[in-house]
């Protein structure tokens, strides 16, 4: 499974190819596709998926039977990193360089010395205004830098390093002519895909890690990969569906992207998305408000992201009591300010689950004097009125540009979803 989860961490290098490398997965195994925003006619045992705005994935099963009810799993298709700019190109003695911006909260530092990569949307000139061309695009081969500086001019390096998320920060990308300026940026990017540079209109494009996941550990124990928050869980979301032969009810996975910026985009958790999406299946079963507010009430939703793992340098960071590793199963996290989704009922049900299934699971909160993070749970269940509980893998170095978790975890993590789906 986990040499599964690596492929797909590679296929998946922007939120767009996130949602393609999902969408391959749902296409073998016999979904169908829907489209955005036109009515659906759907049927009992069908198996169906819709994109929405190219960086968010929506799929679902219906029961081959009468019997309602409905299971949501939720996770997010993007992941922190660094996002390329308007006008990106930016020429500086000799030197070609990318100006690029931070998206979500990332680790600086860990981006440093490393071979990256370009990925994500070119929008081109199309027919009329109103109908451009969008290309998804993966230069797919390392590309850029962020070199540090030499310690010989930073003496104090090792006392701390504070860096500029302007200065410090922008990618290398070429040596120039002196004669070519800011411009060469649009034009390379034009040039990769057959392009001339007026017809290219706008882009989204990722700064990714061009280094492939690996096995670490003298056991192998360890995946080491890029964007594990939270493709473990978009992984693991897409194949517990995809396998599940369930007669009951409605199953669904819905993908968003922003979270990682607080979701509250046309895509995001914090969005009429998903209401309007679960309207539109409803209405395309022969169902009414009514019957969706039903399941809504009896329904229930997991959210599925990426834990804290105990750290074995910094175990006076981790909680007294709740204080999970690493291989020793998934994680159900709860926070008394809702931060995570959840309460007693919730996390009992899915304590019971893991229990009747033989999943190893674990309990996660936050020391008291550490805020922690948050994730889409609460926005998801707060829109829809729904049941809900926040669980994931454990992780080390969560947000830098690798991080660390067990794949035995992944496993567990992936045995719960399918015992959900079933």
């Amino acid at each position: 499974m986990f040499q599964e989860l690596l492929a797909f961490i590679a296929q998946a290098p922007s939120p767009c190819h996130t949602v393609r490398a999902g969408e391959a997965m749902l296409t073998e195994a016999g979904f169908s596709p829907l489209a955005w925003g036109k009515p659906w006619l759907l049927a009992p045992g069908g198996r169906y998926y819709t994109k929405a705005f190219g960086s968010s994935l929506l799929a679902f099963t219906v029961g081959s039977n009468s019997q309602r009810g409905l299971r949501i799993a939720a996770a997010h298709t993007d992941f922190p990193g660094f996002r390329v700019k308007t006008s990106a190109g930016l020429a500086k003695d000799g030197y070609g360089l990318v100006n690029v911006e931070p998206y979500g909260g990332l680790m600086l530092s860990s981006w440093l010395d490393r071979p990256l990569s370009l990925a994500g949307q070119i929008v081109l000139r199309g027919k009329d205004a109103f109908s451009p061309e969008v290309c998804l695009f993966d230069f797919a081969r390392p590309l850029l830098t962020i070199p540090r500086l030499a310690i010989h001019l930073d003496r104090k390096v090792n006392e701390g390093e504070k860096l500029d998320r302007q200065k410090s920060m922008t990618p290398l990308a070429s040596l120039l002519k002196e004669e070519i300026g800011g411009e060469f940026f649009l034009e390379k990017l034009a040039r990769e895909i057959g392009r001339a540079p007026e017809d290219v209109l706008a882009y989204d494009l990722n700064v990714y890690l061009a280094e492939p996941g690996a096995l670490l550990g003298f056991d192998g124990e360890f995946i080491s990969a890029p964007r594990l928050d939270n493709l473990t869980s978009v992984h693991a979301c897409l194949s517990a569906l995809t396998a599940s032969s369930a007669e009951n009810g409605i199953h669904v996975v819905s993908l968003f992207d922003h979270e990682e910026v607080g979701s509250r985009t046309k895509q995001g958790a914090d969005s009429s998305l998903l209401p309007h999406f679960l309207e539109a299946v409803y209405r395309g079963l022969s169902l009414d408000a009514d019957d969706l507010a039903d399941d809504l009430a009896q329904g229930f939703l997991l959210s599925v992201d990426a834990a804290h793992g105990l750290h074995p340098n910094y175990e006076d960071k981790a909680d007294p009591t709740n204080r999970p590793r690493l291989g020793q199963g998934l994680v159900i996290k709860r926070a008394a300010s809702q931060s995570y989704a959840g309460d007693a009922t919730a996390s009992a049900v899915v304590s019971a689950l893991c229990e009747a299934h033989e999943i190893p699971f674990q309990c996660f909160a936050n020391r008291s004097d550490i805020p922690g993070g948050s994730t889409l749970g609460s926005l998801v269940s707060a829109r829809l009125g729904v049941r809900a509980q926040d669980v994931g893998v454990p992780l080390l170095a969560m947000h830098s540009a690798r991080e660390l978790m067990a794949a035995a975890d992944l496993d567990a993590l992936t045995r719960l979803l399918s015992a959900f789906f079933a």
